[in-house]
């Protein structure tokens, strides 16, 4: 094999060759530079870590099918921590038990009210009003219109004045 990818020249002319569009690929699908670049990184290792297995026509191939499966598993674990993730509780040493006892009614209606929201709405609602992201970072974080991201965000906040007041 003169051309394997296991070759430090080779392996170094298919970085030079495929890192760029990989990098802005995966940016253009994440809409994160960062997270991209890191991608790149990891799918790089694991080409050195596999090169004698994989075949050179191949490795174009293999690159950005690894740093797809590597997005959408970043993805989906955003997904589950969002999903698990409490609400912040107030740090508010008030030591009326009165206020105690209203707060902690008030954290459970809100609890259960996001929890009957639609996934939809309440991803929108908490990407928003907890990890503190715009309308467009938001859109471009789920692939939505600015436009549906905004009906969303009217929908959860009309359903939880409904249930629970202005927040």
């Amino acid at each position: 094999m003169t051309n394997s990818v296991c070759k430090p020249a080779v392996y170094e002319s298919l970085y030079n060759k495929h890192a760029k569009d990989l990098r802005n690929y995966l940016y253009y699908k994440f809409g994160n530079l960062e997270s991209a670049e890191d991608i790149v990184q990891e799918s790089f290792i694991k080409l050195w870590q596999k090169c004698a297995d994989v075949v050179l026509e191949k490795a174009k191939s293999f690159l950005f099918t690894i740093s797809t499966n590597m997005f959408l598993n970043e993805k989906n674990h955003e997904k589950v921590v969002l999903r698990y993730k409490k609400i912040p509780q107030s740090d508010t040493n008030i030591e009326t038990p009165e206020f105690i006892l209203l707060e902690k009614e008030y954290m459970d209606k809100l609890q259960t009210t996001l929890s009957n929201l639609p996934d939809g709405q309440r991803e929108v609602f908490l990407l928003n009003r907890i990890e503190k992201k715009t309308y467009k970072e938001i859109a471009e974080l789920l692939n939505l219109s600015v436009k549906a991201v905004e009906k969303r965000m009217h929908n959860a906040l009309k359903y939880v004045r409904e249930k629970i007041g202005n927040i």
